[in-house]
């Protein structure tokens, strides 16, 4: 209330605009927040990118019996867990390194912050889910520097069963992220119940889980790792050392 009597004041005594302007920037109480924790961000991946993801998942199911099983590598209680093969991310990385850079921009906004070095990430591991009822994710983290997940089907009875669901987590079939510790007041605790389309990007040290559902149902997502720093254990067989000029 004083500073807008000020302000009129001012006016009435016919002070002119940049007088004015002075004088409710005077006025202000400057303030800045500081962003705590991990930068997850969620986006809408476009639908040629879904198709390439499906079409190239159908591509690596007959692998499942042998080397396309990835059941071995994750945490996961689920029967089918599919990994794309090198030819597969040859395809799909373009696309993904997209989605990368955006989460590369939302990182400095995050952290008000441009990056003196700007990231070159590579695609080290990425698998396709088939969630059914009763199967779950238990909370886990991942290797390398940014994880991912983007929801290529998510049944429309999901959604029906969460809207039935009386509780107070994000319900069945949702993603869950946590970190840190401290009263209620600190955001420790993210949730989602995701629509197809979605992708979320976050640090693949951020533990989170998935829930189980009881609708008769496959929710369809895919998963990946990136590296900015590549370990050599996990570069492809054929990879080749060009020597420097």
């Amino acid at each position: 209330m004083i500073k807008e009597n000020k302000i009129a004041n001012a006016v009435q005594a016919g002070n002119n605009d940049a007088q004015v302007k002075k004088m409710e920037k005077d006025t202000q109480i400057k303030v800045d927040t500081y962003n705590w924790g991990p930068c997850v961000i969620k986006l809408k991946i476009l639908d040629n990118f879904k198709k390439l993801l499906l079409d190239e998942a159908e591509k690596n199911k007959a692998g499942f019996y042998g080397d396309g099983d990835y059941r071995h590598k994750l945490a996961g209680q689920l029967d089918t867990e599919i990994g794309y093969s090198q030819e597969s991310k040859d395809v799909l990385g373009p696309e993904l390194a997209k989605y990368l850079g955006v989460y590369d921009q939302m990182f400095q906004k995050f952290q008000n912050k441009k990056y003196e070095t700007s990231p070159h990430y590579a695609l080290t591991a990425l698998w396709i889910n088939y969630q059914r009822k009763h199967e779950f994710n238990p909370p886990h983290d991942h290797d390398g520097a940014l994880s991912f997940v983007i929801y290529l089907d998510i049944p429309e009875a999901l959604h029906k069963e969460n809207k039935e669901y009386i509780g107070k987590s994000c319900g069945p079939g949702g993603i869950q992220f946590i970190y840190g510790e401290g009263n209620r007041q600190a955001i420790t605790y993210m949730s989602e119940i995701p629509t197809t389309g979605d992708m979320f990007v976050f640090p693949a040290w951020l533990k989170h889980w998935v829930s189980p559902f009881h609708s008769d149902v496959t929710r369809i997502s895919v998963s990946g790792n990136v590296h900015d720093k590549v370990p050599i254990s996990t570069l492809p067989k054929n990879f080749k050392v060009r020597p420097a000029p």
